[in-house]
């Protein structure tokens, strides 16, 4: 079950501060109570993409289960309601259903894809199989704007991904549009505010799907765009002030962003109650240990104790190569170092009887999804800090960004003032280079990989691209050798993978197509310069179906 955690964040593409729809103004101490826009999960990957579009128009936003009862989603005094999207057809036996109640409780509905289907299912339309199934970009056939739809062309292209279709609506709602294999793709019921598409308005596939999404909140729903970072900031000091109490608390301090904003948020709430503890676990890039004392610490004055722990974590990791078992290793160790930790806080302090109960975690939703933490979601990989949790863990969890993607993150961050050096950093998953290099970790592997990465960190801030690039992760394939030709004698050396990608939210991505003369420069520096590597290839694979990081 997605846990109900409040998010908030800018319009698309808004980046500083101020940037915010026009009336609204920035309140970051005072939250108010927002009604939430209840996104409704029948076990779609893309359910947090559907609030997270929610949340760029200014709206606030809440993931529920599709097993919660009408009763548990009324309880919530919901503004609106979304049906998402999902893999079942609704006439399987088994098949999540929506309760009719839902649709008699005066609430704003809007569903989706799977939802729009479930939707009509339950008000008396017809669902069935075309024998044509519509995935990808589909021409839609606009016959009246009606709600959803207003400002929309009579042709224009949405993303579909379904193999069933409505075939018939319900009693009393108009058809507003239909495509090749879609009799009925989308209806609306105005006056009982009951709206659906077969398309998914959420991805940027579907050009003008925002806009649908927009209208549906603000016109179907009579919605206010008054939903900002600063509420993301008021409501989670308020809701960790009142999980820690006077309690102790630590934070695994990395240097990025997620761990960095995490602990800006605890601080502003509990302030000397907490104790950042920035672990070197030899798996860092070069240069990370200086970051965070430079950076960070000097700008907010936090309290950090820094553990020297390289020697454990590789003793720990000799001999494993399978990546799940290497994630599993590493968040282990990063807890059991913690525990240590925390006992050396509480001695140091003198205060005798008392003891950390908490434990501050950068966790983001795309590691909860990728670690099957979503409604039906897979298990892609386990994050260190998800999936790959011991089962005794000794801490109650803080995770005051556990519902919000990369950008949505940054721009708390800017708000909770945490320096621009740290807040616009390319992102570095927690198990650092352990799940960079393809086989098992030694340190000299460590050596040869992080020598590589700086070179290529160094090429792409020398070319200006740290912000067009989401992420460039560098690659060591260990166990993979090529002859190569270096000083006029033959060479058996490991190749090195470039992996730059674009991304908004790690959800999905694409390869980054990079300057020629930028991987040349990369590319012969590292076959230079790190006299192990002969050979240095570039990734072109886009996520789907690879993920950003190989292990």
């Amino acid at each position: 079950m997605v846990p109900h955690v409040p998010h908030g964040g800018r319009r698309a593409g808004a980046a500083g501060r101020g940037d915010y729809p026009e009336g609204v103004t920035q309140t970051p101490e005072q939250p108010t109570a927002h009604r939430p826009v209840l996104v409704v999960d029948f076990g779609a990957q893309y359910a947090q993409l559907i609030a997270r579009r929610v949340r760029e128009a200014s709206v606030y936003s809440e993931i529920v289960p599709h097993t919660a009862t009408v009763a548990d989603l009324l309880a919530k005094d919901p503004a609106a309601i979304i049906l998402s999207g999902g893999p079942s057809s609704v006439y399987a036996d088994g098949a999540p259903f929506v309760d009719p109640a839902l649709f008699e409780a005066g609430v704003p509905v809007l569903g989706i894809c799977y939802g729009f289907q479930a939707m009509a299912q339950a008000l008396g339309g017809t669902v069935a199989q075309t024998g044509r199934r519509e995935y990808g970009g589909t021409a839609l056939e606009v016959s009246a704007t009606g709600t959803v739809l207003a400002g929309s062309p009579e042709q224009q292209t949405v993303w579909m991904s379904h193999g069933d279709a409505v075939h018939a609506a319900p009693e009393g709602f108009d058809v507003l549009a239909t495509s090749e294999g879609s009799p009925v793709a989308a209806f609306e019921n105005r006056e009982r505010r009951l709206f659906g598409v077969q398309w998914h308005p959420e991805v940027k596939h579907s050009p003008l799907g925002q806009k649908a999404l927009e209208n549906f909140l603000y016109e179907g729903a009579g919605l206010t765009p008054d939903w900002n970072p600063g509420n993301v900031i008021a409501e989670q000091v308020e809701r960790i002030r009142a999980q820690v109490g006077d309690a102790r608390v630590i934070c695994g301090l990395s240097g990025g962003v997620d761990s960095s904003v995490a602990a800006a948020l605890v601080q502003r709430a509990v302030g000397d109650q907490l104790t950042c503890v920035f672990v070197d676990h030899g798996l860092l890039r070069s240069g990370e240990a200086e970051q965070v004392e430079k950076d960070f610490v000097a700008s907010t004055g936090v309290r950090l104790k820094i553990v020297d722990a390289r020697a454990r974590f590789l003793q720990a990791l000799a001999g494993h190569t399978d990546p799940e078992t290497k994630r599993k290793i590493i968040g282990r160790e990063f807890i059991r170092v913690f525990e240590d930790a925390a006992r050396e806080v509480v001695a140091e302090s003198g205060e005798t009887g008392s003891e950390v109960k908490f434990l501050v975690q950068g966790t983001l939703y795309p590691d909860v999804v990728e670690s099957g933490g979503g409604e039906g979601a897979a298990n892609i990989k386990s994050h260190h800090n998800v999936g790959g949790l011991p089962d005794d863990l000794q801490f109650e969890l803080v995770e005051p960004l556990r519902a919000l993607f990369k950008d949505e993150v940054r721009a708390v961050g800017l708000e909770l003032g945490v320096p621009e050096a740290i807040v616009w950093r390319q992102p570095f998953p927690g198990p650092g280079l352990g799940i960079r290099i393809i086989g098992e970790v030694t340190a000299e592997r460590l050596d040869v990989l992080r020598a590589a990465d700086a070179i290529a960190r160094e090429e792409l801030t020398r070319a200006g691209l740290d912000r067009e690039i989401w992420q460039c992760p560098v690659v060591l394939l260990a166990d993979v050798r090529s002859v190569g030709v270096q000083g006029d004698g033959r060479t058996y050396g490991h190749p090195i993978v470039l992996r730059p990608v674009s991304s908004e939210d790690a959800m999905t991505a694409d390869w980054t197509r990079m300057p020629y003369d930028v991987l040349a420069t990369i590319s012969t520096r590292i076959t230079n310069e790190v006299p192990e590597v002969n050979r240095v290839v570039l990734d072109v694979t886009s996520k789907p179906p690879g993920t950003i990081e190989w292990e």
